[in-house]
């Protein structure tokens, strides 16, 4: 009990202390009158910061801004004092030099701790990362401070936000290190792109002395590896007696030099030779240029973009194909040594030294030969063939007409202002565009390998089932008649007969029309409507191939929605679109026996040292929606198209699959929409040979006519071409192998 009361005493004793203590502060402060106001004292310094708030989701704030390269919002979150000291223009430069000059891919950051040191001001530590792709990752720990202003935390900004090293306005400086872009080849490693002295060249027509001319064609032809007569066609309209200088092409240097006695003469007889230039030179004025694709100097608007890849500023880069796909493998691993430089352009230290490693080159599947014989035989017309192999998926050739000359794009080439007008000339037929795979065509007659086979898969049809094939189609009420390709031979030569009863696979083998309208009619009114698009869907139209180097579109395949849908579609016309490279990718895929092969146009990939980082593998997408018994009577069919006295094909390749190698195919005659149709063929061939694997090959020509008449002669070239080596036959509109004829005036008479 005694205990109890002392405590209770000592209570009452500080109760009363307390009271007397607030009664003396109360006499010192006395109470304001109406009139008066008080001005609030603020607490200490480092006392009642509870209700400050944190200034770490402002740090994080500013950082955030940072990593996103909105220079413009880190800006806005500056003090007014800072303002005041910088434009938020001079910020934005200065940020934007610094992720330039440091090649920076990104900006990490850690806060390591952050502390309120009043109501007014706080620090926040933090430590940084900044990864240059050139030389790796420098990490630094810095401290940012900030001030209260109306509210909310704002940063005081110094050149040290970014690393310590940069205070007193200190700057970076890369010294850039960049390996020689390496070269591109065929898959026999013969060269289309390499770096070397080339020589322009070029001819002033006026200037010739026509007594000598044949001489100096046969010069330029020797320079250039242009056919005489195909130079010549070139200045044919040129006015006489007027200076015009027709560009060319270029050539090796050392070619020049093989013959540097009769180039002395060259300005005497009209001929134009540049001096020798050294740069990234396309072999024979460019080979699968739309497929290999070009470089071009980085221009203005790019330079922030490169510049923070570790490119230098005067380089050029990959812009189409390979040249594009492949950048980061032939423009090699950049490196570079960063330094810190102080305001008077002296060194203060060095941050990195990361040496460059070396390029890749690139070997691709085309064929070299293959490649330029396709090219060749599509000179006169515009178009696009593809050559792949049944069993892998290796492109051996990507052709695709109108080409273009990648030296054009390089200004060290002489001839380059002349050879872009033309590149650009809205007449020139886009020769940019790679149409073998961003070509969107219909495929005509084609298409009805595919109608068949959803034909017999949908059970309806058998290949015994028959039709009457006439020139005219009349199953649609109300609908036009519609007409057979007989009819309209018949109507030029008063012979061709119509077709008459066929089974299945000979209305492929006759591709009569009426047949596959009427089963794409057919197949509608029983409710398969979407049969012949899924069907087409399965065989990998309507969708990118997955080729990597090139680029590509998906065409389009349509579900039809009535009948005209239905007859449209089964033969390949309506909105039905396809891309030459798709047709090929399909049609090795009904020769292989139903493996669908993805595309590919890479090789393999080698540094120097010649192990190479990666080869290519074959690789399988699926297999067709078809099965085995009803493929196989599409492959006979296919075999009848050229083979069959009454097939498509057989007046051009008959006789050469029977004597020398054996091919099948389609012939295909596609509406354009406007002027003529489109000539399409595709087929493969069937040595079965170990050395030479069967091949798919696939042509197009835009607006020349007849499949038979026009792609079937440019396949059968294609076949010679690989299996010999060379080609020997003469297609029908040539003068010569590689010559296009020249038709002759017809006399008019008086």
């Amino acid at each position: 009990m005694k205990i109890q009361n002392w405590i209770i005493l000592l209570l009452v004793m500080v109760l009363v202390a307390g009271c007397s203590a607030f009664s003396e502060t109360a006499t010192e402060t006395p109470i304001p009158t109406a009139t008066e106001t008080v001005t609030p004292t603020l607490p200490p310094p480092d006392m009642n910061t509870t209700s400050v708030p944190d200034p770490e989701q402002a740090v994080r704030a500013y950082l955030d801004a940072w990593k996103a390269d909105n220079y413009a919002s880190m800006y806005a979150m500056l003090t007014a004092i800072s303002k005041d000291a910088i434009t938020e223009e001079d910020f934005i430069t200065w940020h934007t030099e610094i992720a330039t000059e440091a090649a920076l891919s990104g900006v990490e950051y850690d806060i390591l701790s952050s502390f309120v040191q009043s109501t007014r001001s706080a620090q926040a530590s933090y430590r940084v990362t900044l990864q240059s792709v050139l030389v790796g990752d420098i990490i630094r720990d810095t401290v940012m401070n900030l001030s209260m202003e109306d509210g909310e935390w704002r940063v005081q900004w110094a050149d040290d936000l970014i690393i310590p090293e940069l205070a007193g306005g200190n700057y970076f400086w890369m010294e850039r290190q960049i390996p020689a872009r390496a070269n591109i080849y065929d898959r026999n490693g013969e060269a289309f792109v390499t770096y070397g002295e080339a020589v322009s060249i070029g001819v002033v027509p006026g200037q010739m002395d026509l007594e000598q001319e044949g001489k100096i064609l046969s010069e330029l032809s020797w320079l250039t590896d242009i056919h005489p007569d195909a130079i010549a066609l070139m200045y044919a309209d040129y006015p006489p007696g007027v200076d015009w200088y027709l560009a060319l092409g270029e050539t090796p240097h050392e070619k020049v030099q093989q013959r540097y006695d009769v180039s002395l003469g060259y300005d005497d007889r009209g001929i134009r030779m540049s001096a020798p230039w050294q740069s990234r030179f396309y072999l024979e004025n460019g080979i699968a240029e739309q497929a290999i694709g070009y470089v071009s100097q980085i221009q203005v608007d790019e330079t922030e973009k490169f510049l923070r890849k570790g490119y230098s500023i005067d380089e050029a880069v990959g812009r189409q194909g390979v040249e594009a796909w492949g950048e980061p493998y032939l423009g090699g691993k950049r490196g570079g040594t960063l330094y810190v430089v102080n305001p008077n352009g002296e060194v203060v230290t060095q941050l990195a030294d990361v040496p460059a490693q070396p390029a890749q080159a690139i070997y691709t599947t085309l064929d070299k030969d293959m490649q330029e014989a396709a090219e060749t035989m599509l000179l006169k017309y515009r178009g696009a063939v593809v050559a792949m192999e049944l069993d892998t998926g290796r492109v051996l050739a990507m052709a695709s007409s109108p080409g273009y000359d990648p030296n054009a794009f390089n200004a060290l080439n002489y001839n380059w202002g002349f050879q872009l007008d033309e590149i650009y000339d809205e007449y020139s037929g886009q020769p940019l565009l790679n149409r073998a795979s961003q070509g969107q065509y219909p495929l005509g007659s084609v298409f009805k390998i595919i109608t068949m086979a959803a034909a017999l898969e949908s059970g309806l049809f058998t290949p015994q089932s028959e039709y009457n094939c006439q020139y005219s189609f009349n199953e649609i009420q109300g609908l036009s008649p519609r007409y057979d390709w007989t009819w309209d031979h018949f109507q030029e030569d008063g012979e061709t007969l119509p077709s008459g009863v066929l089974t299945l696979p000979e209305g492929l083998m006759r591709s009569c029309n009426p047949y596959f309208w009427h089963i794409g009619l057919q197949l509608f009114r029983q409710g398969y409507t979407d049969a012949i698009a899924e069907m087409a869907k399965g065989f990998g139209l309507g969708s990118p191939t997955g080729i990597e180097g090139v680029v590509e579109e998906a065409g389009n395949i349509p579900t039809p929605q009535n009948e005209v849908d239905a007859i449209n579609n089964a033969i390949g016309q309506g909105d039905t679109l396809v891309t030459p490279l798709q047709v090929a990718q399909f049609v090795a895929a009904v020769g292989n026996g139903g493996t669908i092969y993805q595309p590919q146009l890479i090789e393999s990939i080698a540094p120097p040292d010649g192990t190479p980082t990666y080869e290519f593998v074959p690789i399988e997408k699926g297999t067709l929606p078809v099965s085995p018994e009803n493929l196989e009577v599409i492959q006979d069919a296919m075999v009848a198209v050229v083979e069959n006295r009454r097939g498509t094909a057989q007046f051009v390749l008959g006789p050469y699959s029977r004597n020398s190698y054996s091919m099948s195919g389609k012939t295909g005659t596609a509406e354009s929409g406007s002027g003529e149709s489109h000539a399409w063929f595709a087929g493969y061939t069937r040595e079965n040979r170990e050395d030479k694997p069967d091949i798919a090959i696939v042509v197009i020509a835009e607006n020349a006519g007849e499949g038979s008449e026009i792609a079937a002669p440019i396949f059968r070239g294609m076949v010679q071409q690989y299996f010999e080596g060379q080609r020997f036959y003469r297609l029908p509109w040539e003068a010569d192998i590689g010559v296009i004829a020249v038709p002759e005036e017809e006399e008019v008479e008086e």
